[in-house]
């Protein structure tokens, strides 16, 4: 693997011939397929799989030929040089030296840093630059790099840039922030649909590889700006946040990419604490982050300590490790397993005596959204989905706050005189005895979005299945009395609990009258 390279490209956003290069160097990348979709058809799936798990024997014996996206392959994924007489084949070499892009050793050229196809969400052939052998999975996979060098390190698109990208709200905007832009990837995603985006970061290193990805992805230029968390922006307020901080519990600061510098999750609460002062009315902060369970407190009280006032908050844990494991990946992460047996030993100690210090038993992660209302009594839900779920996520994100809206505004009577239907791809599963007159109990499961399912009552299964707008649903369940032998009465008054959850959960859909 290559070490880490201190040069980077030079590529200027307010230069009309660095544009004009960069430009030449994008319509080259396209007319070789050196795409996302270019990439799949040349080293097939297998290969693709292994290149994303940073494995890179099997696609370097798909590109053992002379064709100008072998070659890039070769050059850009691989780190491999190139004879200069391949490269000028596949590029406009002469740009490419000008702007740095390429360096020349004799002969052959070699690449500067990692650029990666990357597909948007609209099917756009977009290019992630980060530093060489940081595309995929972390920087463990660096050789040959000092402390110093891979504490700047900038990675490249990993599983949770991917994920935060899926679950951002992509409404149009006026303004959206990047908290910790990285590669730059979240930036790209928001200047899609935002006016102006500004990115911050506190290595320089990332605010350089940040302008050349949305450089080089014909992208507008974003304001991007040194510093940590909110200090970079001031009093300045957005319409949308978002943040893959690094948000690793780790004693000390080594890896700026990843490790937060404070103590324990206190990172993570900082940013979504200040966060609020920052968010214009209605808009939604979104970020990445880990959270400790401690000995003693329930870890959704926990979070729901963090939520700013006037703010709503949908707060899902997806995986929880216990401490061991937990050091063991970022010892990975970092290389340190590479190391001699007391040295791995003593950073292994460290690791375990910060999460002593602060009665830490397991460490969380997942996803956290605030939603900006200025509700006096705000909608928080905290709750645990490791399970599959349906990306894109941002408009599912957007129906989970207005359900709460609805929720919220809407009492027990004004709920048995709405409407409702059932939503889009929900299934009802009956679990029982073969025979059996009635199943044991009724699942119904959605197949879009969160996918969830949830156990129900035949009352409720029952409810649900004849949902579809057209009839109030106090009248449904009168009905439902009468077929079960059951007083009205008492079902309209235990029913509503029923009800909310399933529109909570999104598996019924307010309706107009008649709708």
């Amino acid at each position: 693997m290559v070490g880490v390279s201190t040069h980077l490209p030079t590529a200027d956003v307010q230069d009309p011939e660095s544009n004009a290069r960069t430009a030449r160097l994008r319509e080259a990348l396209l007319a070789a397929a050196f795409t996302a979709d270019g990439l799949l058809d040349l080293l097939g799936a297998p290969a693709y799989a292994a290149l994303a798990r940073s494995e890179t024997v099997p696609a370097l014996r798909a590109t053992r030929g002379d064709s100008p996206l072998e070659t890039l392959v070769r050059l850009f994924l691989l780190q491999r040089p190139v004879e200069l007489r391949r490269a000028q084949a596949a590029l406009p070499v002469a740009d490419c030296l000008a702007d740095g892009w390429l360096v020349q050793e004799g002969e052959e050229l070699r690449a500067s840093v990692d650029v990666r196809p990357y597909s948007g969400p609209e099917e756009q052939d977009w290019w992630i630059v980060s530093d060489l052998g940081c595309a995929v999975g972390g920087a463990g996979g660096i050789r040959g790099a000092g402390e110093r060098d891979r504490a700047e390190l900038v990675l490249g698109v990993g599983g949770a840039s991917t994920t935060l990208a899926g679950l951002t709200v992509r409404r149009p905007v006026t303004k959206a922030l990047d908290l910790g832009t990285g590669s730059g990837i979240q930036a790209l995603h928001a200047a899609q649909h935002t006016g102006r985006v500004t990115g911050t970061d506190l290595n320089p290193r990332a605010l350089r590889i940040a302008a050349l990805t949305l450089a080089l992805s014909g992208a507008g230029p974003a304001d991007l700006r040194e510093g940590s968390l909110f200090e970079p922006v001031g009093d300045e307020t957005y319409d949308l946040i978002v943040s893959n901080p690094p948000f690793v519990i780790s004693p000390g600061a080594r890896l700026t990419y990843r490790d937060g510098g404070m103590g324990g999750d206190d990172l993570c609460r900082t940013l979504v604490q200040q966060s609020a002062r920052h968010l214009n009315d209605g808009g939604y902060c979104q970020l990445l982050a880990n959270w400790q369970h401690v000995a003693g407190e329930d870890w959704h009280d926990r979070l729901r300590s963090w939520v700013p006032r006037g703010c709503d908050a949908w707060i899902v844990q997806r995986e929880v490790q216990d401490i061991t494991q937990y050091a063991e990946l970022w010892l990975r992460d970092a290389g340190d397993h590479r190391a001699g047996d007391e040295e791995y030993a003593a950073r292994y100690d460290a690791w375990l005596d910060e999460f002593e210090a602060h009665g830490t038993k397991a460490i969380g992660f997942g996803w956290i959204t605030l939603r900006k209302s200025g509700s006096d009594s705000p909608s928080i839900t905290v709750e645990e989905w490791p399970h599959p779920v349906e990306q894109p996520l941002g408009e599912s994100v957007v129906a989970h706050f207005a359900r709460q809206d609805y929720l919220r505004a809407t009492d027990d009577a004004a709920l048995l005189a709405g409407h409702f239907r059932l939503a889009d791809e929900v299934v009802q599963e009956q679990v029982g005895l073969p025979g059996a007159e009635d199943p044991e109990h009724v699942v119904l499961r959605q197949n879009r979005g969160m996918r969830r399912a949830t156990k129900v009552d035949t009352v409720a299964a029952g409810f649900a299945g004849v949902c579809d707008g057209s009839l109030p649903a106090g009248r449904i369940l009168d009905a439902i009395a009468q077929l079960v032998g059951e007083d009205p009465v008492r079902l309209r008054d235990r029913t509503p609990a029923s009800i909310r959850m399933l529109v909570e959960q999104g598996f019924l859909e307010p309706v107009a009258a008649g709708g």
